[in-house]
């Protein structure tokens, strides 16, 4: 009898710490889109292993609570990590300089380092660490032994990161790339008012056109006019987009069929999802109305998937793109028939329509001339970005 309710005992014990556990609302306030690193976006000398870096982020909304996510997703070999600190950054990427007063050490199962095991993702223990809406937070991460050419990172960071000699904090002759390795989220422990919303993309909306160092995504501009407006404040903007991504097959990085439930679904915090994705599909298709139809399926079934978790999920429409080399009639076409079942098939909880906002009034065929960037007839400068942030309309994010 005494071992029955030593039993019992144990398991209300486990149901409790089960259950307060789960009570915490977790929110991620910043994420990017891993994928295994391109030889040409690889750590320049002097490389990683046995070095330090230090990454510089922008989140959305603040917190007190905080802990990082790391992700060795794409490496065949461990990655050994000595140490992690947060900080405050007093740039947005210029420079390396940080509020050392901020300096804050992670933990992992309270030990100082951890090994990240081939294709593992971890999650450092909660700390107390002050950020607040939309501040620049510094991530310094002391490597031991970390493969040279099998790395897991987002190549599209539009940020600059400062790779240091030895296990250090100083910076001043950092070497600078314009990547970032290996961190995945930062998320806040908070009340049940916060949420995120999750887009995923390709380089548009990875930033390809804005200016480094800026934060002047079109996702950053919708960040901020969130965070202005009461209704909205408590919301988190992802961006999830990977340069030369493609939802079916090939193109870069994971397809958008393969991630949607790691970067979407499975994301800590999402209440709404925005999918803007397709124009590479297009681009590159042989069979365009074939594609068009394969892509319409696709999102059908990430529309399923997002109602099944509770997500409200919004369809952004294609962008123009006739003046690419990725233009024909056909892939015109194509991109047509995607944007009116996005406009009127009723599947989505609501429309983002990029392609209004962005297009030529003129030649709606072709992206507004004042919205381009090195001519490429495709991406949108720093003006264009502005314009598609502006574009949203808030009140899809207030029920």
């Amino acid at each position: 009898m005494r071992k029955f309710i030593l039993l019992c005992t144990l398991l209300i014990s486990a149901s409790v710490l089960i259950s307060a556990k789960s009570s915490k609302n977790v929110v991620a306030t910043w994420t990017t889109a891993i994928q295994k690193v391109e030889p040409h976006n690889l750590p320049p000398a002097p490389y990683l292993a046995g070095n330090s870096i230090r990454q510089i982020v922008e989140v959305s909304f603040g917190g007190n609570v905080v802990s990082l996510k790391l992700s060795n997703e794409f490496n065949t070999d461990e990655t050994e990590i000595i140490g992690v600190e947060l900080a405050k950054a007093l740039t947005q990427g210029e420079k390396p300089t940080i509020d050392e007063s901020t300096t804050t050490a992670l933990t992992f199962n309270g030990a100082k380092g951890i090994t990240m095991k081939s294709g593992e993702i971890i999650v450092s223990d909660p700390v107390k660490f002050r950020m607040t809406p939309r501040m620049n937070v510094a991530i310094t991460i002391h490597f031991g032994k970390v493969s040279q050419t099998n790395v897991t990172g987002h190549p599209g960071s539009r940020t600059s990161s400062f790779i240091a000699t030895g296990n250090t904090n100083d910076f001043s002759n950092a070497t600078e790339t314009a990547h970032w390795y290996y961190i995945n989220s930062l998320l806040v422990e908070t009340n049940k008012k916060f949420g995120a919303i999750a887009v995923i993309g390709n380089s548009i909306t990875d930033g390809r056109g804005t200016t480094t160092n800026h934060q002047n995504r079109w996702t950053d501009n919708l960040s901020k006019r969130l965070l202005q407006n009461k209704k909205t404040k408590n919301l988190s903007v992802l961006n999830l987009g990977l340069g030369g991504n493609c939802v079916l097959r090939g193109g870069l990085g994971p397809t958008a069929n393969s991630r949607f439930d790691r970067d979407v679904i499975n994301q800590e915090g999402v209440k709404y999802a925005i999918v803007f994705e397709g124009v590479n599909d297009l681009g590159g298709a042989w069979d365009a109305p074939s594609t068009a139809n394969q892509l319409i399926e696709s999102f059908k079934t990430m529309i399923k998937k997002a109602h099944d978790k509770g997500i409200k999920i919004f369809g952004a429409t294609i962008m123009p793109f006739k003046g690419n080399n990725y233009y024909n009639e056909a892939r015109e076409k194509a991109r047509q028939q995607v944007n009116d079942w996005i406009r009127t098939s009723g599947e989505y909880d609501g429309v983002i329509d990029f392609d209004k906002a962005m297009s030529d009034p003129a030649q709606s065929d072709r992206l507004n001339p004042a919205f381009l960037f090195e001519n490429d007839w495709l991406h949108p400068n720093a003006d264009g970005y502005q314009a598609m942030g502006d574009c949203i309309d808030l009140k899809l994010f207030e029920k």
